[in-house]
């Protein structure tokens, strides 16, 4: 064979075959797609993150409450929706159609437990505008605080964490605009309308063999729940303002809810033994209504922002509110609106409604 044969033979003298290369890296590729998972196959740990989401708040209540595990989880319930999005993002970037099938779960369960505080419910007008605010131990202008309450429109206002030092502020400069007013302990109710039967409620704040030996002038400066009648042109309204007791994050006992817990219990016996059809409870309860601890009141009384608010109505904290542990709630009273008022002094938000007969 001659040089020249040689070099057709080949293509090229001393090069390879560029047909063959071409079909080895066709090889090649054939050979890894078909080694890569599916799209059914990929993103499997996203799939299951997705799974434990959805389970986690639809079996909020069945989580263990040691540590105050559950009522913490409860207390942030809707901030879970906030890893749909994350858990879609990524099942997005791996290709992940298992993964995105089980978000479905953590969506429906969502909205079945949220979808409805996206929704505007409000209405126009009602009978009364109530407001509660924990007006705040460290408030350093409580006249400004209660100037601000004072034009909110509030027929009757509820406030709680009231010191003895700003006591005299908030009396005086709300003197104008609520002739009436009742003030026990630290929580206090000023109305437009007359104000009767006003008593402290026992919400088993001092408790133990010390507690049980002072005597209720002992305790009236730190008393934390009242109930008075509000005398109305549909006659009498009972109302309860009440502070309950603080949580706390420990770092060994975890979400410490002890006293709050008690505090709830106690109210929930006051409010069964209440014999007035329309009852409205204004207060810092320092939970949510989804959490466990609430559940003696909440099947006694209706969140005014559940069934006609706008929005989640978060009231704490101010700066970056982030749950709503300021309540208004009502029974026999159609509850027309709720909202969130502007910021005042205070580390919490005020919350106001307007109801009717």
């Amino acid at each position: 064979m001659t040089q020249v044969e040689a070099r057709d033979s080949r293509g090229t003298e001393g090069s390879p075959d560029p047909t063959s290369g071409t079909r080895r890296a066709r090889i090649r590729r054939a050979v890894g797609a078909l080694s890569r998972p599916g799209p059914w196959a990929r993103g499997r740990l996203l799939a299951a993150l997705a799974v434990l989401l959805g389970l986690l708040m639809l079996l909020h209540a069945q989580i263990t409450d040691r540590g105050g595990l559950g009522s913490l989880v409860e207390s942030v319930l809707p901030w879970f929706g906030v890893f749909v999005p994350v858990l879609l993002a990524g099942a997005l970037w791996r290709r992940s159609a298992s993964a995105v099938v089980a978000l479905l779960l953590p969506v429906v369960v969502w909205l079945s437990l949220f979808g409805g505080l996206l929704v505007d419910k409000s209405h126009a007008g009602g009978d009364l505008t109530l407001v509660s605010h924990n007006v705040g131990a460290g408030n350093t202008d409580p006249a400004a605080t209660a100037r601000d309450l004072a034009a909110s429109g509030a027929d009757l206002l509820a406030l709680e964490e009231i010191t003895s030092q700003a006591r005299g502020v908030y009396e005086q400069e709300l003197a104008k605009t609520f002739p009436h007013h009742t003030v026990l302990g630290t929580v206090g109710l000023w109305s437009k309308l007359p104000l009767s039967d006003t008593r402290a409620v026992d919400i088993q704040q001092d408790v133990g063999p010390l507690g049980d030996a002072k005597s209720d002038d002992q305790k009236l400066p730190y008393n934390r729940a009242l109930r008075t009648t509000v005398a109305t042109d549909e006659g009498p309204l009972a109302v309860y303002v009440a502070h309950l007791g603080s949580v706390r994050v420990m770092p060994r006992n975890g979400f410490w809810t002890d006293s709050r817990d008690r505090n709830a219990t106690a109210l929930a016996k006051a409010l069964a033994a209440e014999r007035n059809e329309r009852v409205v409870l204004l207060g810092d309860l320092n939970g949510t209504v989804d959490d466990r601890a609430f559940a003696g009141i909440t099947a006694q009384l209706h969140s005014v922002q559940d069934e006609a608010g706008n929005g989640f109505g978060f009231s704490w904290p101010a700066k970056f509110p982030v749950a709503r542990i300021d309540q208004i709630l009502v029974r026999g009273v159609e509850p027309e609106s709720s909202w969130v008022l502007p910021a005042t002094g205070s580390d919490h938000l005020p919350v106001a409604a307007g109801i009717s007969w």
